[in-house]
């Protein structure tokens, strides 16, 4: 068996307390403070705030439009970042992204001193959970702290190519929030992440066909369909209200400015978001098939909210002192005075800094004027130019100069760098457009670094993965070519091409991709434990094992590379110093699946059976998706004599990864061996249609000799 390669507002309250109440364009809501209440905070990834149905956008979202009916929906709310894990690190800490630390999706954590919403309500009784849509929010970033339970199980197994991300869609996040939900007995806290909207836009039916020209809306409308339990489940038969808070967490650029998605730039249209808040009882009437709709457009409020102020809205509205420090206010009445004068909201958008080395872009928002501070500098009116079309840089010195004092007095300017190195997250992320190598800071930047002088690459970047998603590999190759011909530092075209050169039954040309970035000077240590494996899968260990032990060695070990070299040094016939160092992974992230993984092949090949089961068993208790795992579990059970739980195991693993040959030709041919040959038929036509001869020559000869055999 083969070692496995890595693959604002007011909060709307009902209770005993002095009533208060919002003012909004139409009749004024009513509302009462209690802590006698739930707390359930949705955030919806990537949803821009035109996209609702009761915000005038293109997607039918019927629950959302009568919870927002029922309360307030902030018509001016922004984020503090358009990526999700800075973001949402602001939602749940209350902090702007240079008080909290984390500034990008990969190679931040929050810090464990920092609290979250989760740590700041347990001391007042509250059970707390959180239900995540997909790896970008995986617990080994730090929004873990304070809460009982953090269900992510969304699999964390990396395929073949490494351009698919780990998650699960918004039905089964909200039924795993809402089973917990039943089983408290006292007031919750619980926070509920849909991933669904972020691209890929791949909504299911028949959303696909209802929106077949603009799948992105037809991802909300999806979106929306699937939180009518969670909805339902906050009807609290206990009798407690509960609190609902539902925003996103970025929006999405769908072409504006030239941003097909998001993370580059910080206009609105990635930058505002929505943002309601609601009370639900018992008492209200269920959502879902049949449900009233909306009875009126509810209120509507035009105050400047920020994410900083969930935080102390939720502790307002529960009668509580919010902890001291945060930047935030509630959006409850009476802060409004304050509101009017308060300072202004900071916002920052550095992953292509970060990645690619391009001008890192932070700004400022104030009233309805918006500055960006990039080598090219921006400053919009948004009540007159809501589209950011009439860029007044230049032209209203004295407004400039006011917002870039602004601006400057938030948290250090200088360079930022990240905290960890974790390219086992790293190469999850890569699908997303988010990871796109590594650049370390400059000390000065010019208007070539602006990231709108550089929006064609990131674009092109994008049109790259698509083509891979969309199946079409091959016309993806003059891309990252150009790419590099351009831009030989982008150390991402190097290894996105290499991936899929190796991924075509190319591995000569991926290996002569890496060799290419390593001469000019793009090789990270991405670059590094990829050439490694790569060198490693096609039998050269005297060039991959040397390679991979300097780069382990390199400062603090990376997950990535440290997996890379026990694959190596397995591939030497090096078992015990391979065990070692699956097991120095383990030491640093006990419950790694491509550790436990290559652990029970490593165990497998020895002929320790109940070993080999124990630690394929530990890798699916965690990832029960894990294609590999299963894999390895049905070659344990094969040899142990059962084959029909082994066919069991290799189908599930043919099934999840359609790039997992091993597994494929596994439930191919063990479905002959037990005479089940019509189930065996399309394994084998797939197998022999789909597998690199580079690699299967061999087995591909075979399969298609049990093919002409198979009775019809």
């Amino acid at each position: 068996m083969r070692l496995f390669a890595l693959g604002a507002a007011a909060i709307v309250v009902l209770g005993a307390a002095a009533a208060w109440f919002v003012l909004g364009r139409a009749r004024a809501v009513t509302f009462e403070r209690t802590a006698n209440q739930n707390v359930l905070l949705i955030t919806i990834d990537t949803l821009r705030a035109d996209a609702l149905g009761c915000t005038g956008g293109r997607a039918s979202t019927p629950n959302l439009d009568r919870l927002a009916a029922m309360g307030v929906r902030f018509d001016f709310a922004h984020a503090h970042a358009v990526v999700t894990l800075p973001s949402h690190t602001s939602i749940l800490t209350g902090l702007y992204p240079f008080e909290h630390g984390v500034h990008d999706n990969e190679g931040f954590r929050l810090a464990p001193t920092i609290p979250t919403l989760a740590t700041m309500l347990k001391p007042h009784g509250f059970a707390t959970g959180a239900f995540i849509g997909a790896f970008v929010l995986d617990s080994r970033f730090g929004l873990n702290q304070g809460f009982d339970v953090y269900d992510e199980r969304y699999g964390r197994s990396n395929t073949a190519s490494g351009f698919s991300i780990p998650e699960r869609r918004a039905d089964a996040v909200v039924a795993a929030a809402t089973a917990w939900i039943a089983r408290q007995q006292k007031p919750w806290f619980a926070w509920v992440h849909v991933f669904d909207p972020h691209a890929p836009y791949r909504p299911p039916a028949p959303f696909d066909s209802q929106y077949a020209d603009q799948p992105y809306y037809g991802e909300v409308a999806f979106t929306d369909f699937a939180l009518a339990p969670l909805l339902n489940a906050a009807r609290d038969p206990s009798g407690r209200p509960t609190l609902v808070v539902v925003t996103g967490d970025h929006g999405e650029g769908l072409g504006e400015h030239g941003e097909l998605t998001h993370g580059l730039f910080a206009y609105e249209a990635t930058l505002r978001i929505p943002l309601i808040l609601a009370q639900v009882s018992r008492d209200t009437p269920a959502w879902g098939a049949g449900a009233p709709a909306a009875a009126r457009v509810g209120e509507v409020s035009s105050i400047d909210a920020r994410h900083v102020d969930i935080v102390p809205t939720v502790f307002d509205a529960l009668g509580l002192q919010a902890p001291k420090g945060l930047p935030g206010l509630s959006l409850l009445p009476g802060s409004s005075a304050a509101r009017s004068s308060r300072s202004a909201s900071y916002f920052e958008a550095l992953s292509a800094s970060f990645n690619r080395g391009w001008a890192p872009l932070t700004g400022v928002l104030m009233n309805r004027d918006k500055y960006i501070d990039l080598p090219i500098p921006e400053l919009y009116d948004l009540r007159r130019d809501p589209k950011e079309a009439d860029n007044l840089a230049g032209r209203d010195a004295e407004l400039q100069r006011m917002l870039d004092s602004r601006l400057r007095a938030f948290g250090p300017r200088g360079a930022v760098t990240r905290s960890v190195d974790d390219s086992e997250a790293r190469a999850k992320l890569q699908a997303l457009g988010y990871i796109s190598g590594s650049a370390a800071p400059k000390t000065a930047y010019t208007e070539a670094d602006d990231p709108k002088r550089l929006v064609a690459v990131d674009r092109q970047l994008r049109q790259a993965i698509e083509f891979y998603e969309e199946g079409r590999p091959a016309e993806a190759i003059p891309l990252y070519r150009q790419l590099i011909a351009e831009h030989p530092a982008m150390e991402i075209a190097y290894q996105q091409l290499a991936m899929l050169q190796w991924d075509l039954g190319q591995p000569a040309d991926a290996i002569a991709t890496l060799r290419q970035a390593m001469s000019a000077g793009a090789a990270g240590v991405g670059v590094q434990a990829k050439l490694g494996i790569y060198l490693a899968e096609s039998g050269d260990v005297n060039e991959a094992v040397p390679l991979l032990e300097r780069t382990v060695s390199q400062g603090q070990p990376d997950v990535e590379a440290l997996n890379a070299l026990g694959i190596a040094l397995g591939r030497a016939g090096q078992d015990a110093k391979a065990r070692e160092v699956f097991r120095r992974i383990l030491q640093v992230n006990p419950d790694n699946t491509m550790a436990l993984e290559n652990l029970g092949a490593i165990a497998l090949g020895e002929g320790r059976m109940d070993e080999a089961r124990a630690m394929f068993a530990k890798a699916l208790a965690g990832d029960p998706a894990s294609s590999q795992a299963n894999n390895g579990m049905g070659v344990v059970e094969l040899k142990t004599g059962n084959r029909r739980a082994a066919i069991g195991y290799f189908r599930r693993a043919a099934d999840g990864d359609p790039a997992n040959y091993d597994a494929l030709y596994n439930a191919a041919t063990e479905l002959v061996n037990d005479g089940q040959y019509a189930a065996a038929r399309p394994y084998l036509e797939r197998f022999a249609r789909t597998a690199p001869a580079a690699f299967y020559a061999r087995d591909i000869g075979h399969v298609r000799e049990l093919l002409g055999r198979l009775p019809r």
